[in-house]
């Protein structure tokens, strides 16, 4: 992160720190003085002094541009820092929150603050990292989209030109959902779909071919958040895809952060939206 001031990024850092803390603390409250020293030693040590000014720039600037920002999510809200940043809106000491559970110089491990914006004022913000930062710089992240028992099947059946009829009843006869077994387990535990296998020779083939795919990559989407932002052109790190209107990496997000690449997460919250338009709706009627 470089400062706008003449200031290095650090001095910034420990700057802002010191107006939040007399701004929620005031100058004498001493136990959020010791949590602040411990946290601000905590993130040098760790090197993210720039990952905190990166999320509180983004954050100052959608407030200041009239883009709904929420109050925080998730184990930042244990950070003093973040609150004294107004990165969250949720007062760590107050509710005994514990800094530990984001970070912790014992078991290294990249930050990870998820930042709700509006979801209409999400891409505003993603224009404005890619001004920051330089649009080469800036990419958002590739999801693979995987094939699941009954989407092999489906695909599968097509392929080998089975009737719709047969490959709808064949279907409904697999579980569906975050629990259920895979194809394979299933045609080990499942009598009817066992029975159903054994109807015929093609029946058979489907399900010996779509064991064989089953979770292997149908096709590309973009995350629904993650955003990555480097200290030069991506393109130098990991090779990009167009998917739609987007500028995409090609690796998804474990293989970007194993590499050392940051993943900022943009959530765009439609409930931030419905909440701006009632209080605009409330300005405007001159209701209380």
């Amino acid at each position: 992160f470089h400062p706008d001031t003449n200031e290095t990024a650090d001095a910034l850092f420990d700057r802002l720190c010191e107006a939040g803390l007399a701004r929620f603390y005031g100058t004498e409250h001493v136990a959020a003085r010791a949590r602040l020293e411990h946290e601000q030693r905590v993130i040098r040590e760790m090197g993210f002094v720039s990952y905190f000014l990166i999320v509180w720039d983004l954050i100052r600037w959608a407030r200041a541009n009239g883009v709904p920002v929420g109050p925080g999510r998730g184990s930042a809200a244990g950070a003093i820092v973040a609150y004294v940043l107004e990165i969250t809106k949720v007062d760590p000491l107050k509710y005994d929150l514990l800094f530990e559970r984001f970070l912790n110089s014992a078991r290294i491990s990249m930050p990870d603050i998820d930042i709700d914006f509006c979801k209409e004022g999400r891409e505003k913000v993603l224009d404005y990292t890619r001004r920051r930062y330089g649009t080469e710089n800036v990419a958002q992240i590739v999801t693979f989209g995987t094939m699941a028992s009954r989407t092999v099947v489906r695909d599968v059946g097509r392929v080998l030109e089975v009737p719709l009829k047969d490959v709808d009843r064949i279907t409904k006869k697999i579980q569906a959902g975050p629990n259920a077994p895979s194809l394979a387990e299933a045609l080990q535990q499942d009598p009817e779909l066992i029975a159903v296998r054994n109807e015929s020779a093609l029946f058979a083939e489907v399900f010996a071919l779509s064991t064989k795919l089953e979770g292997m990559a149908r096709h590309i989407s973009t995350h629904a958040a993650g955003v990555v932002i480097a200290d030069r052109p991506i393109v130098d790190y990991v090779p990009l895809a167009r998917h739609e209107d987007d500028i995409v990496t090609q690796w998804p997000a474990p293989q970007l952060e194993a590499l050392g690449l940051v993943k900022m997460d943009y959530l765009g919250l439609r409930t931030l939206t419905i909440l701006e338009r009632a209080l605009g709706y409330i300005a405007r009627t001159g209701a209380t």
